[in-house]
């Protein structure tokens, strides 16, 4: 009965830290496969689910604001298309155990860059 207690406050956890501005669903995705037993792939599909109405809204809220640069997005829009396609592809075709580990490095190389501080422009 309380087997949904741990997903919940992992949910909500995720949800504060995201309206806050910082990567909840990172937190979600580590949360899933080394606590709940969730297949890699199955924990970054409810990832993105998780990040897609947080991005809309982002994405709206910029553009209400015009803080959108147009050319920009018109030009960055078709790469991210081809980039998003090629890696679903590339996850599926490849061993799970694999995408770990290149996975585990980009998190811990992303957490230790926070560590030092940015150059102010």
């Amino acid at each position: 009965m309380t087997d949904w207690i741990l997903p919940f406050l992992c949910g909500l956890g995720a949800s504060v830290i995201s309206a806050w501005g910082v990567g909840g669903g990172t937190l979600l995705l580590l949360v899933m496969t080394l606590f709940l037993g969730v297949d890699q792939r199955t924990a970054q599909g409810v990832n993105l689910l998780f990040f897609l109405p947080t991005a809309a809204s982002a994405l709206f809220c910029h553009a209400k604001g015009g803080y959108l640069d147009k050319p920009t997005l018109k030009a960055a829009v078709p790469a991210a298309v081809a980039a998003a396609l090629a890696g679903a592809w590339i996850s599926n075709a490849v061993d799970v155990e694999l995408l770990r580990k290149p996975f585990g490095v980009y998190l811990l190389l992303s957490g230790v860059s926070l560590l030092w501080p940015q150059k102010e422009k």
